[in-house]
């Protein structure tokens, strides 16, 4: 099913990998907490609007820190918008800060690759 050229479903089942994403991750010991299943559903939604807007600036902004530092940079990046959608959802908080945001991005990377491979 398309509306305006968007695969809806597609999008449906990407949500949904990644509210299982995030729901993992919330149960690891790495600072990472979000309350409720609801929180869980918000938290992703909100980080996949964030991916599509807000990343692709702060990419084109620390580009010469993402090619002094050989690309790995681009976690910072990734750090910062985790972070940001934490900041936005109440009831998801990072417990060490920037180091839960930065451990929640590669353990969310991790097992949302490892999902989608497993689910579609």
């Amino acid at each position: 099913m398309t509306v305006a050229g968007i695969d809806i479903v597609s999008l449906v089942v990407t949500w949904l990998i990644m509210s299982l994403s995030f729901f993992i991750v919330s149960k690891l010991p790495i600072g990472v907490e979000i309350d409720s299943l609801n929180k869980v559903l918000v938290s992703a939604a909100v980080f996949g609007i964030l991916n599509a807007l807000v990343k692709p600036v702060f990419s084109v902004l620390a580009l010469p820190f993402v090619i002094l530092t050989l690309g790995l940079f681009t976690f910072v990046v990734n750090a910062a918008v985790f972070g940001l959608a934490a900041w936005l959802v109440e009831g998801f908080r990072l417990r060490w800060g920037f180091w839960s945001a930065l451990l929640g991005s590669i353990a969310l990377s991790i097992v949302n690759s490892i999902l989608s491979n497993i689910l579609t």
